[in-house]
């Protein structure tokens, strides 16, 4: 049987395992807002993220419907996080945007892996601004763009800036590794290709010992270019798509490098003020059946899959050793490296 066949064999079964999700209105509902109309697209992510064993893939898919059900997830774009200085304190310390589009129309995510701090609200709160990005990305920007190109977009590219990486990261791994979790329960498959730029002397020596621990689809899709990326991205998209850190050689990141217009990271930047102001409105049309209440918004964490455990312990081994074998002060000035 070729590779076609059995896949398209595989995506019948979910099909009509996925028949039973119909009885029950709730579950209806939140798949709704997950397939966003591509009902064959959404269900091969299930497919591919469970080896295409269809019973497997219905289980995952399932646990995710009831995720999103008993967190109310379908309503966390109308829950705004309150007030709105915590908001820009959340964008300055959780460093991500969408820089512009590949020539293929997938959305890029820019993501200053390096710099992003996390230190400047509660865990919840930038579970809620990250599931609110996803749910966004989902419901807003990918049905937007395939209807723009008349054909199905359903994954993004993701551009992951290293600058200013450093050993002090350690104290992020906790909140990395449940954001890692969600995503790889309830929004799997949703990265085509992962680009790594500005890779410092300490992420080469963790990428070392993590990347045989990632199954092989991840592998594939995690690409380490030199430098800033540039002359690579530009291969696959137009100079003004480019993330800020990507621009020129040696320009490095910052959360405030260029204006917010250039920096995709500020709250000021189109793409976040399409979504500040998204969430507000939506908050505006359900305030009619409840007020509006600051505090974060609770997401239930799932227990993270053993692989993405064994990588975090592997990243903590690894970050020790670094600091056994040499002076940690002298790794930091590293950071600046090439690798």
């Amino acid at each position: 049987m070729s590779m076609d066949l059995h896949s398209q064999d595989a995506i019948d079964q979910l099909q009509a395992l996925i028949q039973k999700v119909d009885k029950d209105p709730l579950l209806q509902t939140t798949f709704q807002n997950v397939h966003q109309g591509y009902v064959t697209q959404n269900l091969t992510r299930f497919l591919k993220a469970r080896d295409w064993d269809p019973s497997k893939a219905y289980q995952m898919l399932l646990d995710c419907l009831n995720w999103r059900v008993q967190n109310q997830i379908d309503n966390i774009l109308s829950k705004p996080i309150l007030p709105a200085d915590l908001y820009r304190t959340i964008r300055d310390s959780q460093l991500i945007g969408v820089s512009g589009y590949t020539r293929e129309g997938l959305p890029v995510f820019a993501i200053g892996a390096g710099l992003s701090t996390f230190d400047k609200a509660s865990v919840h709160y930038y579970v809620q601004s990250h599931i609110q990005i996803n749910e966004y990305r989902d419901r807003v920007v990918l049905p937007s763009a395939s209807k723009k190109h008349g054909r199905p977009i359903t994954t993004c590219v993701k551009v992951l800036d290293m600058t200013g990486l450093k050993l002090s990261a350690l104290n992020k791994i906790k909140l990395l590794t449940i954001i890692s979790s969600i995503d790889d329960q309830n929004y799997p498959e949703k990265s085509h290709t992962y680009y790594i730029v500005n890779a410092p002397y300490v992420f080469s020596a963790c990428w070392k010992v993590v990347k045989p621990l990632l199954q092989e689809r991840t592998r594939r899709k995690v690409q380490v270019l030199p430098g800033c990326g540039r002359d690579e991205l530009l291969k696959i998209m137009d100079y003004p798509s480019l993330p800020h850190f990507c621009r020129k050689e040696g320009s490095g990141s910052s959360r405030h490098l260029e204006g917010g217009n250039e920096n995709c990271y500020s709250l000021d930047h189109p793409f976040h003020q399409q979504l500040y102001n998204y969430i507000n409105q939506q908050a505006r049309l359900h305030e009619v059946v409840a007020p509006i209440k600051q505090g974060s918004f609770h997401v239930e964490f799932p227990e993270p899959p053993d692989v993405d455990t064994r990588i975090a312990k592997t990243i903590e081994s690894e970050f020790d050793g670094l600091t056994l074998n040499g002076d940690k002060e002298q790794l930091n000035n590293c950071t600046g490296r090439q690798a």
